[in-house]
């Protein structure tokens, strides 16, 4: 496992774990849950915040953030 600022960009996981006295509850009302899929969509200049996609909803967090949530990452098809 890693955390999501560790993803590489395109790649996908699986949210394992999440840290939530850590993250805005707005994260997690998106669908930022264990057990949903993120992909790393695109970096904003400076690699911060990261562009994401879970499950069918688009949002940006920073990297402070994503480094309180931990996947696990998916093989290529």
């Amino acid at each position: 496992m890693l955390s999501l600022d560790q993803l590489a960009l395109g790649q996908k996981a699986i949210i394992k774990s999440i840290e939530t006295d850590l993250l805005p509850l707005k994260l997690i009302e998106m669908g930022c849950l264990p057990g949903n899929e993120i992909s790393l969509l695109h970096f904003a200049p400076f690699q911060d915040p990261l562009y994401l996609k879970i499950d069918d909803a688009h949002l940006a967090i920073r990297k402070e953030v994503a480094r309180h949530i931990m996947v696990k990452p998916l093989m290529d098809d």
